[in-house]
């Protein structure tokens, strides 16, 4: 969830570790800091509360010169968001570190630290692993075999590098449940929590697995796995591009995501869907034989990427005639579970580093499911390596914390998985070509759904004072309604909740009056009339509705209903459709709040801790 970069180079290297925070930002902002071991040997430690600019402002100042150093930018588990709370650590001016994920048990490492002489500066649990690697130092040859001895003290998810001022030809990088990627280059060598943060300095990347421990110097990186044993990784060539320097036309990361959903769902087609079918192959080497084979699917994500899995449910039950359960991972994990026969396990994540999501996997690999599948943007990450099969949405980097574009994408995923798993139970091939014209029509509808934006923009005027809001929607359209929900929430500060409409009349209906917006997602689909009644319902108790409706859906705005109209779409891609305007939605109505769009308070992008 925070960012980490790390170098040990010839060259001075705040630059580049700054750089490397700022393409790391959207994971954590409540504070930053470097390290580096200079010239002369010391360690020069400069950390800010706030974003990446207020540390590369204080580096203006007092610019640290020195090849061998770490960053990183914060989002806050363990103490306040606070200069003396912000990484990377220290023990005794000798051993610095930085570390993402949870130390589960900081409390009785740090009260036997303390017994033995060592005193705290900060709230973190990551300090203690400063003073436990000097600690074991003190009995080790080397930076490497102190860590190696620290490591097995340690419960919990780490991702963690340090370095020592008196050797400043290395660093040593441990990774248990927090990912970690080595960049290569000449003469110099990197580590970051994300290849994005390196791509100005290299290309070439290796990814450790669960339980490494690396030693990094200029010339080489040495690896050893969970049992200490000298392991190879393989190198990877990225052709990852990332623009996130430049918002181009638009105001603000967010926007721009959401105007490039037309394009990035085509990204995600492209190649993949020929005519009535979907390519077994776009899922991965031997998805073909595993498909003929599932009975049952059980999808596990969190967040945004659990509204995805909701939509799918419908799918895959209404047209690819395969039972399905749908659980949010940190829940998911901590239950026995029943194991259907024939069961595929589908994990979806944007970053493939969610760790409830990571953690169920693993989980499931031991209960006997036919084989896993992942639907993930990031090549590389640990659910894309650790799944039997990935499907890769190929929408890109994405910079703000509230998701759009990777959700689109996802969704559009499970589409083709829906109709890849369809022909093989029954779909007839007659509804599979429709189907798959209805996807290809998809780009050019999404395209034309983003020109409600300026409808849309002046219809958010109406929430500048409201504090809460309710959203409706019926069948594969109510997970659309809580994904809009979370969408005003996350970065307008407006509470807002979702519900089935069938629902309203058991509970919800309690709150509607004239100060409670409530926007409704209306398709032209089967439950479409059972919605008018729903909407009936709230216009009857003084509710103002806003309701996004199909254009032959034949709503009509009088003043308690704002009709907007949205393309006609094949209702079984209308999710997919419906999502843009509540983004756009959601966006304006930040805007006119005055909040911070692409980095809302308390929240981070990559969800890296439990």
């Amino acid at each position: 969830m925070c960012g980490i970069v790390g170098a040990v180079a010839q060259r001075d290297v705040a630059e580049i570790l700054v750089e490397g925070l700022r393409r790391l930002e959207y994971r954590g902002y409540d504070s930053a800091g470097v390290a580096i071991i200079d010239g002369d040997g010391s360690l020069a430690r400069v950390r800010r509360l706030g974003k990446v600019k207020a540390l590369s402002d204080a580096l203006e100042e007092a610019f640290p010169s020195g090849g061998t150093g770490i960053a990183h930018t914060r989002w806050a588990t363990h103490g306040e968001p606070s200069e003396r709370n912000a990484h990377p650590h220290i023990s005794h001016e000798k051993i610095a570190v930085v570390h993402n994920g949870i130390i589960e048990n900081h409390a009785p490492l740090r009260q036997s630290l303390i017994a033995k002489g060592y005193r705290f500066e900060s709230e973190t649990d990551t300090e203690v692993l400063a003073h436990l690697v000097e600690e074991h130092l003190k009995t080790s040859d080397s930076l490497l075999a102190a860590v190696q001895s620290a490591v097995p003290e340690l419960e919990g998810a780490y991702g963690t590098v340090i370095i020592d001022r008196t050797d400043s030809s290395r660093m040593v990088v441990a990774r248990s449940g927090s990912p970690l990627v080595i960049g290569l280059g000449i003469g110099e060598n990197f580590v970051a929590s994300d290849q994005l943060a390196l791509l100005p300095v290299t290309r070439r990347f290796m990814f450790l697995e669960e339980g490494d421990v690396a030693e990094i110097t200029r010339k080489s990186v040495r690896i050893f796995d969970k049992t200490g044993e000298s392991v190879e990784r393989e190198i990877h060539e990225s052709n990852v591009s990332y623009d996130a320097g430049d918002k181009g036309q638009y105001r603000h990361f967010m926007l721009k995501e959401i105007h490039e959903q037309p394009s990035c769902v085509y990204g995600t087609l492209e190649g993949r869907v020929s005519g009535d079918r979907v390519l077994d192959e776009t899922f991965g080497n031997g998805a073909a034989d595993l498909f003929k084979q599932v009975q049952h699917i059980q999808i596990v994500a969190c967040g945004t990427s659990y509204h995805a899995g909701m939509v799918a449910r419908y799918w895959l039950e209404d047209f690819a005639n395969i039972s399905c359960n749908v659980e949010i991972a940190s829940e998911f994990r901590y239950r026995k579970s029943f194991v259907h026969p024939n069961s595929l396990l589908i994990t979806i994540s944007q970053s493939g580093e969610t760790a409830d999501t990571l953690a169920a996997l693993r989980m499931a690999k031991q209960q006997g499911y036919l084989g896993s599948l992942t639907i993930c943007n990031v090549a590389g990450s640990s659910l894309v390596r650790e799944s039997d099969l990935a499907f890769m949405t190929r929408a890109g980097a994405e910079i703000g914390v509230a998701s759009t574009k990777a959700f689109t994408t996802q969704l559009v995923g499970l589409a083709m998985l829906t109709m890849a798993l369809g022909k093989y139970n029954g779909l007839s091939g007659t509804r599979l070509q429709q189907m798959g014209a209805a996807l290809q029509q998809l780009p050019g509808l999404l395209e034309e759904s983003l020109g409600l934006a300026e409808q849309i923009e002046a219809l958010a005027e109406e929430f500048a004072d409201k504090q809460h809001a309710l959203f409706l929607g019926r069948g594969d359209q109510y997970p659309i309604a809580m994904e809009g929900a979370l969408k005003l929430k996350e970065i307008s500060y407006i509470h807002a909740e979702a519900y089935a409409a069938g629902e309203l009349k058991h509970g919800p209906l309690a709150l509607i009056d004239a100060e409670m917006p409530i926007i409704v997602v209306a398709p032209n689909n089967d439950l479409l009339e059972k919605l008018k009644s729903n909407v009936e319902e709230v216009r009857a108790r003084g509710g103002i509705l806003y309701v996004f409706a199909d254009t032959n859906a034949q709503f009509q705005s009088d003043d308690t209903l704002r009709v907007i109209n949205v393309p006609h779409i094949d209702h079984w891609l209308a999710p997919i459709l419906y999502t843009v305007p509540l983004q756009l939605l959601s966006y304006y109505v930040a805007i006119i709040k005055g909040t911070d769009v692409d980095q809302p308070r308390n929240l981070a992008k990559s969800v890296t801790v439990e």
